[in-house]
This record gives C-alpha cells, structure tokens and sequence, in this order.
C-alpha cells in the first residue's frame, strides 16, 4: 500500500483484525513511503513510480489482486469463496494491493491477476485498511464455519 498512515484509530483497526488473523494465515503489510515531491508530478508520472514501487515487493509467483474502484464487487462470502480458491490451487502468495489516490500504472495493471472493489464508493487509502483487513479476517471466519458472519 502506498503512504503510512499516524491516525490512531485506523492503527488501532488494522492492528485489531490482524492480530486476530494471526489464527489463520499469514500476513504481512508493506507500506510504500510516499514519494518526495510527488505533487510536482503528473498524475500519469505518480502512478508510474507508485506502482514502481510496488512492484519491487512482488515476485512472479505472486497472486496479485489490485483494490481498484473499477473492480469486481462481491459479498462477503464470495469474497471468502475468492480465498477458498486461490487456497485450493496452492497460491503461496496472495497480495492484496492497495494504491495511491490516481490508481496503478498500466503496468501493474497488466501484471495483476484481477482487480476488486469493496465499495462503489471511494474511501481513503488510510480508510480502506481496517475495511480490507476485517474483510480478510471475516472470509477467514467463514471459511471455518465460525460464527463471526451473520448472513
């Protein structure tokens, strides 16, 4: 994900439901410092050395799924359905990116297996941490038939 975040409340969700996640999977966040100067660039120019920057953190075996507001929307359980299968043909590596403010290069677009979107409606990337990570967790609970998701 690109920038770091200092609002303590969104530290606090995001630490909440990875801890919790500690229970099933592995996971890791990878923050991208924002860049220097970087409103003195292009909107074209911003992406290009965003996704730069992320793409230094994925590997070719990598199942790479961008959070884009052009993505596929699913529920909950078609969310935890996405794992199920991604689990099933063995992806060692699932990275859930989350980009800068303009989206991903054409490159990093090309590069992904899919893009997905958690809402129709467009949050901060700051905001959108504890959303994806509590999504995760909920597809998580799912997957084991716990009681966490009430449909």
């Amino acid at each position: 994900m690109i920038g770091k975040t200092d609002e303590d409340w969104v530290l606090k969700g995001v630490k909440k439901y990875s801890d919790r996640l500690k229970h099933y999977i592995k996971m890791e966040w990878v923050e991208i410092p924002d860049l220097k100067g970087i409103s003195k660039l292009s909107i074209e120019e911003q992406k290009e050395k965003q996704s730069a920057k992320l793409m230094e953190h994925i590997v070719s075996a990598d199942h790479v799924i961008l959070l884009d507001e052009n993505g596929k929307e699913f529920s909950s359980r078609e969310f935890s359905g996405m794992f199920q299968k991604r689990m099933n043909a063995g992806t060692r590596q699932f990275c859930l990116v989350i980009g800068g403010p303009f989206g991903f290069s054409q490159e990093l677009y090309q590069k992904a297996n899919g893009k997905i979107s958690l809402s129709r409606m467009t949050f901060s990337h700051q905001m959108i941490r504890p959303f994806l990570v509590e999504q995760v967790y909920r597809a998580m609970t799912i997957l084991k038939g716990e009681k966490y998701h009430h449909d």
